[in-house]
């Protein structure tokens, strides 16, 4: 079967569940999205590696990492591989001594691993024909999906940022780190990265 690769284009609240995230994957040469629901745990550990923060301690899908690079095994690539019932089902694609080996994943864990070895992400024809979706907005639309109450509450939050300094923020940043509350830090984060980008 043909693989498709995708680019993780979005992470947000999941409009549909309240207590969950969803992660949007296009496909890199095309215009069709693929909306998959993850945990709150796992959407953390996708954006702490997407926005290269360094927890204090290694989350789960770190120790992984190290664990794979230790004793020198590569995540070659993820592989969303099947769709039942509603979930996805995905592979990590590793070379240890020039072999392969597959081993079973969720998909957000997949997904969380994917980005810490930035390693690319497929999946297959069938599975976009059944979950995906046709994108006729354009790319800044699709990148900033409708948030949830919950989302526009954080958006709220992180406006209020503006009303702090620069050394107030970096302060905060550290702060909110070390207690390990990393939607916080990405909030904090944002705001450091829009006054960068306007002072530019």
């Amino acid at each position: 079967m043909k693989k498709i690769e995708l680019d993780i284009v979005a992470l947000s609240h999941s409009v549909t569940q309240s207590h969950n995230y969803a992660v949007v994957l296009g496909e890199q040469e095309g215009s069709r999205r693929l909306p998959i629901v993850i945990g709150g745990f796992e959407a953390q550990a996708i954006a702490v590696a997407m926005e290269r923060m360094t927890p204090n301690r290694p989350l789960t899908h770190d120790l992984f990492k190290n664990a794979l690079d230790t004793f020198e095994i590569e995540l070659k690539e993820v592989i969303i591989n099947n769709l039942l019932d509603g979930i996805f089902y995905a592979r990590l694609i590793c070379v240890k001594d020039g072999g392969l080996i597959e081993i079973d994943s969720r998909t957000s864990d997949a997904l969380a691993m994917a980005v810490r070895f930035n390693c690319p992400i497929y999946t297959y024809e069938f599975i976009l024909d059944a979950a995906g979706v046709i994108l006729e907005e354009p790319e800044e639309a699709v990148s900033q999906p409708k948030p949830s109450g919950k989302a526009r509450q954080g958006k709220a939050k992180s406006n209020s940022l503006s009303q702090y300094s620069d050394e107030d923020l970096d302060k905060m940043l550290n702060e909110v780190l070390s207690e390990e509350d990393y939607e916080r830090a990405a909030e904090i984060r944002d705001e450091i990265k829009r006054r960068k980008a306007q002072e530019g």
